[in-house]
């Protein structure tokens, strides 16, 4: 069997039927890295030898006559702020590359890796999350499969290139303001930004705590529920990690759609983009047979609010740092950063306090609505480098509007899954379903029927 584009599902079935060994899975994916990834620069680091050893632990307790999980075999790959146990925890960042490697793996790591996976590295992301391009001034930019000269997107770029590519089926990222689902967008695969505290964030280097969310990227629903339903669960490790029991959503993933309430974005949400993303929506839509429009309250104001508190979170993280060592900063990180600084408290205890009566507002949508379609991105992948484009209301700066249809839902820490309509001769755009906290089942059923219709699909780049 050759697991060349093999999904997780598939790639973890024959291992566990003995139709392929975990080690002969890990040599054949380190193969396909060390040839199609130096044209990309997804990987910071390949654990290699941690890959091979737990390889054959899998196969091992396999050949004991036990089931090593759901997973079996699976390669994953993670994002460099999340610690690896051997490896410096970069952040993105040259100031991190001098500091002591980590002694324990990150919860979501050790999660997937009880399930079976098996690591084989670290991926490249904007410096300190704190980006959508992945254009990293210290190990360069990693570049979109489905065209090279293009953005992967961020902060998460090295997550969704590396599963768009094919070099692993699946991988994690974190999403702040957008950082799973802008990637995700722009190489064509799904991904879930989960409920806020839904999956823990312990052992993963923080950007803004009040924001920040862990989740994964596949090149199907099945995998990506697969992978989803492995991480979620309190842990007393992450003071935010919720105590909502598991809702497992793999066993609804074929459910279907029937009585449920759907509802296309309108008002702030058909602007600022490109229209063949609003055409890519219509046509979600359609195909969901969706007419219902809901206009979301004060968007303007939610994306304003959470790009001061995230700069004014972010930038507390890193004073030392922004005091003595500035010159090694990212320059554009930098400056950001020092902005955020700068942020008056009366401004972010004001911005809270908007927070929470936004919050209340899109809660008592979703009391009406139980799935909200809107974009992810407002166009397709951008060149690397490009800096500016006019996206409707004139020309703009393009990187801090990457985020314009998926910060309000961080916000407040709704889940959102996004899926990639593919188009002939054309670059994905992805479409962003949305639902009331800790509904992921919701999402996967409707993501799930998307795929099944052949709307919604990822083949590797």
């Amino acid at each position: 069997m050759t697991i060349d584009g093999r999904g997780a599902a598939e790639i973890a079935a024959a291992v566990r039927e003995r139709r392929v060994t975990a080690e002969e899975v890990v040599e054949a994916t380190l193969a396909t890295i060390a040839e199609r990834d130096p044209a990309l620069n997804c990987f910071t680091a390949v654990t290699a030898e941690r890959a091979q050893a737990e390889a054959r632990r899998v196969d091992a307790s396999i050949a004991a006559g036990d089931d090593p999980g759901p997973l079996a075999g699976v390669p994953f790959a993670v994002k460099n702020l999340f610690d690896v146990a051997g490896l410096t925890t970069l952040a993105g960042s040259r100031i991190n590359r001098e500091r002591p490697p980590a002694s324990r793996d990150a919860a979501a790591v050790r999660a997937l890796g009880r399930a079976g996976a098996v690591l084989v590295g670290a991926l490249n992301m904007d410096e300190y999350a704190f980006g959508f391009t992945t254009e990293n001034s210290h190990h360069g930019p990693t570049r979109n499969p489905r065209d090279r000269e293009r953005m992967a997107g961020g902060s998460s770029g090295g997550s969704a290139a590396a599963v768009a590519a094919g070099l692993v089926p699946i991988a994690l990222g974190t999403d702040t303001n957008g950082s799973i689902r802008v990637p995700a967008s722009f190489c064509g695969v799904f991904a879930l930004k989960p409920t806020y505290g839904r999956v823990s964030r312990a052992g993963v280097a923080l950007f803004a705590a009040s924001f920040d969310h862990v989740g994964p990227f596949a090149r199907s629903t099945h995998d990506l529920a697969l992978a989803f339903d492995t991480l979620q669960g309190h842990d007393a490790n992450d003071p935010i990690s919720s105590t909502e029991p598991p809702a497992a959503c793999l066993p609804h993933l074929d459910a279907g759609i029937d009585g449920l309430r759907l509802a296309i974005a309108a008002g702030d949400f058909r602007e600022s983009g490109e229209p063949e993303v609003f055409a890519a929506v219509d046509r979600v839509a359609a195909a969901l047979g969706v007419d219902r429009r809901v206009v979301l309250p004060e968007t303007p104001r939610a994306r304003a609010a959470a790009m001061l508190i995230t700069s004014s979170e972010g930038a507390n993280l890193h004073l030392d740092d922004l005091r003595t060592r500035a010159a090694e900063f990212d320059p554009m990180t930098r400056d950001m950063f020092l902005a955020g600084a700068f942020v008056p408290a009366a401004a972010y205890v004001q911005a809270q306090r908007f927070r929470a009566w936004y919050r209340d507002r899109l809660r008592a949508i979703f009391r009406e609505v139980d799935v909200l379609i809107t974009p992810t991105t407002p166009c397709a992948a951008p060149l690397v480098g490009e800096a500016r484009r006019d996206l409707g209301g004139g020309e703009m700066w393009l990187r801090p509007h990457l985020g314009v249809y998926t910060r309000p839902f961080s916000f407040v820490g709704l889940p959102a899954l996004t899926v990639p309509v593919h188009r002939p001769g054309a670059l994905p755009l992805g479409v962003q379903l949305v639902a009331a906290p800790f509904a992921e089942a919701t999402l996967f059923r409707v993501a799930r029927r998307l795929e099944a219709d052949g709307l919604a699909f990822a083949p590797v780049a």
